[in-house]
């Protein structure tokens, strides 16, 4: 299929496909003619990749046409889906049309209906903080593709470590594979704890800080984060995930459930073995505690989006959790 639409926020995942996808359809001995990438800054530039699509290519290999922020799948006119609907079924084999976008497409318009028909989707969201099973599936998969070997504990702690980060992850993946001395070499959690240092790793020293009802220790922690300049959306993202966790172990505890491997599954944990410390994270909390801070972090997450200060923000709010956590 010559016709792709990339979207999704995860830039770094979303570059890694795009360069796989101009490698193996351009020769690089022709890529100054058969690679052209589009802005949305020219005055038609949807028409402009569509013409430059219907060119055949130079030389050997294929012509790569790439239309960054496309927005055809946002908002679409009746003259351009007049010419989506003529171009589209006619661009040859030889050609790849890709289109990209941050956000995600409108299925309710024609446009993306039609582009439905013609091309294959893609999304490159970052994975949510609280889909523990999907990080660790991205760090099995990145290791796989950088060559590194990793035992369960070293996958359980960088997805940990680096939560939903696609960039740093592969980063730290390349670094870990420096370390390694044979093929052979299986890098421990030890390992990773000793040479990975992830921005993760702080936002959940905030969230045990929080959850032993530590005052003090949370808003030093918070100050640290500010000054680093770590987003503090993404801290939230974290802090949401971690306690979200807690509370499915309290309320299976609570329910009386014994089997951590029953556990494990219900709060989405791929190592039945860490069941055993978070057990003893949240015995001293109740479920009503546990239940009562999310609400609070959505309506953080809420006031941060609208514009609030996020420094005085993220105070108040790490002040409310303690003392829940304190009660």
């Amino acid at each position: 299929m010559p016709i792709y639409l990339f979207w999704g926020e995860d830039d770094f995942s979303m570059a890694k496909a795009i360069k796989a996808l101009e490698t193996s359809a351009i020769d690089p001995n022709w890529a100054s003619f058969n690679c052209e990438k589009i802005s949305p800054d020219r005055s038609n530039p949807l028409t402009d990749a569509l013409n430059q699509a219907m060119t055949p290519p130079f030389g050997s290999g294929k012509r790569l046409v790439w239309l960054v922020d496309a927005n055809v799948t946002h908002q679409c006119s009746e003259s351009t889906l007049a010419e989506l609907e003529r171009t589209l079924p006619l661009i040859p084999e030889s050609s790849i049309l890709l289109l990209t976008t941050h956000t995600k497409p409108d299925r309710r318009l024609k446009s993306t209906k039609l582009l439905e028909k013609f091309a294959q989707f893609q999304e490159f969201s970052p994975i949510a903080p609280w889909e523990t099973k999907l990080l660790t599936q991205q760090v099995q998969k990145f290791a796989s593709q950088i060559g590194v070997k990793l035992n369960s504990e070293a996958v359980e702690v960088l997805a940990e470590a680096l939560g939903n980060d696609s960039r740093s992850l592969f980063s730290e993946l390349e670094k870990l594979r420096l370390y390694t001395d044979s093929d052979s070499h299986i890098i421990k959690g030890e390992d990773v704890s000793r040479l990975v240092s992830g921005s993760a790793q702080n936002s959940l020293d905030l969230a045990k800080a929080m959850r032993a009802g530590n005052t003090a220790l949370a808003l030093g922690l918070v100050a640290e984060l500010d000054r680093i300049g770590e987003p503090p959306l993404k801290i939230v993202a974290t802090l949401i995930g971690q306690f979200r966790t807690w509370l499915w172990v309290r309320l299976m505890m609570a329910q009386g459930e014994r089997d951590d491997k029953a556990i494990a599954q219900a709060a989405e944990i791929t190592n039945p073995k860490r069941i055993y410390f978070l057990r003893q994270e949240v015995q001293s909390l109740s479920v009503e505690q546990l239940a009562a801070t999310l609400p609070l972090f959505l309506e953080l997450e809420f006031r941060l989006k609208q514009g609030a200060n996020p420094l005085a923000t993220m105070q108040s709010y790490t002040v409310q959790v303690c003392q829940i956590c304190q009660k």
